[in-house]
Formats: structure tokens, sequence, C-alpha cells
């Protein structure tokens, strides 16, 4: 295929090259250049007035929240989103999955329009979570990494006292990791250090959220003497999500 007269974005830094031509071939960019005339019998596509660009990526999503967007948006973060006692969690659980799967469909067909051609997911729910996720995104052309988590929460004693995790649960961990990319942790808040340096072994993505706000700032100190962000840093993440009050 032969895309003409196409303006873009180009390269690391996004130069725009304005009126240019793209072979496309075995579905990859070939070449982008100006005078590429095309082959016999290949398709050509005037792309003059258009303008592309690479696709973005969501590095961090919840798209099983789209069953209740904004629902809690007038309560406290802790309220709002806590994997134990928050109101998301309550509404996740008793929702019917056919129901959110649909909405995570709305969801996917909403980043496409907008250009998100990848996303990364958080995913609650355990196994199960993502399971739903991969059936809700079967029909649907956008890319997806699925970070999912096992249902397991620690509470603030088992954090003072560095509970480990349990042996127990390793194969429930490893069969999860089996059919996801990696792990999305909700925070240091939910486990305690051993936990978190127990995630750490895992060989695939690992990441988590971090220094939200400050009231989960105050509770990793009154906990462990230490900031949240430096509890995070035991799980050895590949990223951290949010650090909007993390300091020095």
């Amino acid at each position: 295929m032969l895309i003409k007269n196409i303006s873009v974005l180009l390269g690391s830094e996004l130069e725009y090259v304005s009126n240019t031509n793209i072979k496309i071939q075995n579905n990859r960019f070939k070449r982008i250049q100006p005078k590429i005339g095309p082959s016999s019998k290949e398709e050509s596509i005037d792309g003059e007035g258009l303008l592309l660009l690479p696709g973005f990526v969501n590095c961090h999503t919840h798209i099983g929240d789209s069953i209740a967007k904004d629902i809690t948006l007038n309560s406290s973060m802790e309220k709002r989103v806590h994997p134990v006692s928050g109101i998301k969690s309550k509404i996740l659980k008793e929702t019917d999955p056919k129901h959110l799967k649909k909405f995570m469909q709305n969801s996917c067909i909403s980043m496409l329009k907008k250009g998100i051609t990848t996303f990364v997911d958080f995913r609650e729910g355990g196994l199960d979570g993502i399971l739903l996720l991969k059936e809700a995104l079967n029909p649907i052309p956008i890319r997806s990494i699925i970070l999912g988590r096992l249902e397991m929460y620690q509470n603030n004693i088992e954090i003072r006292k560095n509970i480990p995790f349990p042996k127990n649960k390793y194969s429930d961990l490893t069969n999860l990791l089996s059919k996801c990319d990696g792990l999305g942790i909700s925070g240091a808040n939910e486990n305690s250090n051993s936990f978190l340096r127990f995630y750490s072994k895992s060989s695939k993505i690992r990441a988590i959220h971090s220094s939200e706000t400050k009231q989960s700032l105050e509770t990793s100190k009154k906990l462990t003497g230490k900031s949240e962000t430096m509890r995070s840093l035991s799980l050895k993440p590949h990223f951290l999500v949010h650090m909007t009050y993390a300091s020095k």
C-alpha cells in the first residue's frame, strides 16, 4: 500500500513533515519519503489534508471502572478507591460480569476514537478479572498490557508485623501471572515490605500506585516509619503511578 501526499509527525521528537509519501509492506512502514511511486497493482490512497501520527499509549487505566465513572466524585480518595472498603470495590463485586464486559468494551472503543492504540490496565478481580477483560477485548482492535493482582490485601497489623506472602498462595500467583503481562499492585499501604519484596521476584512487568494523596503518605509513615514511595521501591517496579505527593 502507498499513502500519498500526507503530513506526518515523525520520529521520537515528532518532527512535522508536510506532504510526504508512505510505503506500507507486510503491515509495516517500509519507507517514509516524498516521490515514492506505486508499484503495479498496489493500492494507493491520497492522504492530502490529513495528519498521520503515532498511536497514543495510556499507561494507567482501570477500565473496569467504566461501570461507575465519577459516581463517587465527591467522596474522599479512601472511600472511593480503597481495594477492600472502597465504593468502587463494592460496585465491581456486585456488577453482573456481562454488564461490566459491555462497559469495558465501550471504554476501549472510546480510547480508539481518541487515538489511543495501546493501554496498560491495572486489572482488579484476580484471575477472573483478567479473563473477563480478555474476553471483552476479543472483538476490538486495540493492544492491551494487562497487569493483574491477587485479591489479597493486608491490614495494618499484618503490615506492621511484616507478615510474609503465604506459601499456600504461590500457585495462585503463578497461575495468575501465566494469564497476564505482569503485576499491577494497588499500593504499599495494603502490602507489607515482605509482600512487596516477594512480588519483586517476578520476571514480568511490575507496577504500583504510590503517593497519590497526602493521606496515603501519612498512613505509610505511621505504619512503618517510611514514606510510601520508599516502600513502593521494594517492589523494584518498572514504573510507579501518580507520585503526586512524592518527595525526597
